[in-house]
């Protein structure tokens, strides 16, 4: 494979060959953080203002959810490197042959809403600044224009790969970066870090409120779990884990770069412009436009148009791969536009037919509420594993075969679904979004939202007490065996073609 960015990749779930494993782990820094690097982040830097949050109190939950989402997002890093395929095919070691299904429905779902998020908000701000600077008109054409010109650009960008989008990347990252900053000179007058929020001293709503917003921030890095791989498994198996690591974790540390922008223009729209951060109809966007010096609005669009091409891309990107994963009589390319345009239909009639820009975000919160969990099971199983995987029999379900060390019980590994299971379900019970969707438990907690620490600490005892109850064949963990669970002596089918073979003609 040629490493020219004209080129459209090739590869889609398969092993990367070794030959075409040349990205560094700064290229897993770049595209990670690009992605992230934009409006849509930014919003989420506002809600602990909306919360009534102190700035400086804003800026503790921030800084928690922050660090804490990241140390769970660091080693999802591993798997794409060392199996050299997306972290979805790697949890058939895992889950099972086709339990593996599991990650790519995630992922899929995820990508989804966090494209349509990311052009939704992209697209309102180019438009909002170029009303302002401009007066170009605020109607439904202007924004169907808008959507329309961020999704082509992205799907282009994603049809050509990863190449390609990492070219992206790296002039979002730098631009972007360099436009925030810029935002320290528009705002510097109208801030301050005195802001003391809505909640007084000793309100019962206080700690309901930061552990909300915490938890919020710290969506944002599991967001990306499923996706390390996609991006990771073009970096070569023998680079230092910890590098690798310390990529993934750097890449979301330096997202409080448009946290930041986020918490402190919410806390001078507060203090401004009051009807945008109302929490029954919140508006940062707008908000950021009233309360900007007009010398900002180019930036704001320039920051609109770069951000939504670097998140969509790299969204739609894992969705395209993904989605050929599971039905591999796609090619990456086809599934990719199928995917794109299937997600376009869903922007355009979400936004102006359905009115669904809110309860997207709701849906993007439950998924990762269900995603987490996963994440959980993959790591344990990573160290349970020792990193140790054979990558050959992760591609069974995309040669259509069977069996191998991941079969398990006709492909299914049931300790780890029934993990994820459980847990995912529990998590969901405990979410507590107020006018959005709140669980059977979700007020057992005083209020406060716990459904992502539940959810990972459940995932975490229930599947290591699943392991050790009900031993996995001791085939898959390897040469040097499990660590901290024990392995049983249970048969690994041979790997064979499902499909039957062709029948040879007979010599006449």
């Amino acid at each position: 494979m040629s490493n020219t960015l004209t080129e459209i990749e090739t590869y889609g779930v398969e092993r990367i060959p070794d030959a075409d494993r040349t990205a560094r782990p700064l290229d897993l820094f770049r595209v990670a953080f690009g992605g992230a690097n934009t409006f849509a982040t930014c919003v989420l830097g506002a809600f602990p203002i909306l919360f009534g949050l102190s700035f400086w109190q804003g800026l503790a939950a921030t800084v928690l959810g922050l660090v804490v989402g990241s140390m769970i997002l660091a080693p999802l890093s591993l798997f794409g490197p060392l199996n050299g395929t997306n972290n979805a095919v790697s949890s058939s070691a895992h889950l099972g042959v086709h339990g593996r299904v599991v990650g790519s429905f995630l992922s899929l779902l995820t990508a989804i809403a966090f494209f349509s998020i990311s052009v939704w908000s992209s697209g309102d701000a180019l438009v909002g600044g170029a009303h302002r600077l401009v007066g170009l008109p605020d109607v439904d054409a202007s924004y169907a224009v808008a959507y329309g010109i961020f999704a082509a650009l992205v799907l282009v960008v994603c049809v050509y790969g990863f190449r390609f989008m990492l070219f992206v990347n790296k002039i979002a990252v730098a631009a972007a970066s360099l436009l925030f900053v810029l935002g320290i000179f528009a705002f510097a007058g109208d801030f301050d870090p005195s802001y003391p929020g809505t909640l007084a001293a000793g309100d019962p709503l206080f700690w309901p409120s930061f552990i909300g917003a915490a938890l919020i921030v710290l969506s944002n890095p599991v967001s990306f779990g499923a996706f390390l791989g996609d991006w990771s498994r073009y970096i070569p198996a023998d680079t230092p884990r910890k590098k690798v690591m310390t990529a993934a974790f750097m890449s979301q540390i330096a997202t409080i770069l448009p946290f930041f922008f986020g918490l402190s223009t919410a806390s001078i729209i507060a203090s401004k412009a009051a009807q945008y951060v109302d929490p029954a109809a919140p508006n940062y966007v707008g908000g950021l436009l009233a309360i900007s010096p007009a010398w900002y609005f180019v930036p704001v669009c320039l920051i609109a148009l770069i951000g939504g091409m670097s998140t969509g891309s790299t969204s739609l990107y894992g969705t395209g791969l993904d989605f050929s994963s599971v039905f591999p009589r796609f090619s990456r390319v086809q599934a990719t536009v199928f995917i794109g345009t299937l997600s376009i239909v869903f922007i355009f009639v979400g936004r102006f037919a359905a009115n669904l820009t809110q309860s997207i975000s709701t849906f993007a919160t439950l998924i990762i509420t269900c995603t987490a969990p996963w994440m959980v099971i993959m790591m344990l199983g990573y160290v349970t594993r020792r990193g140790w995987y054979d990558a050959d029999a992760l591609q069974v379900f995309n040669r259509r075969q069977r069996g191998g060390r991941y079969w398990f019980t006709h492909g299914w590994n049931w300790r780890g679904m029934s993990a994820w299971l459980a847990s995912a379900a529990l998590a969901l019970s405990f979410v507590n979004l107020p006018g959005q969707f709140v669980g059977p438990l979700g007020e057992l907690a005083g209020g406060v939202d716990i459904s992502l620490p539940v959810g990972l600490a459940v995932a975490a005892l229930l599947y290591l007490a699943l392991l050790t109850a009900f031993p996995e064949p001791r085939e898959v963990y390897g040469p040097r065996g499990p660590r901290l669970v024990q392995s049983a002596d249970t048969p690994v089918p041979p790997i064979i073609d499902a499909r039957p073979a062709a029948t040879e003609p007979v010599a006449p």
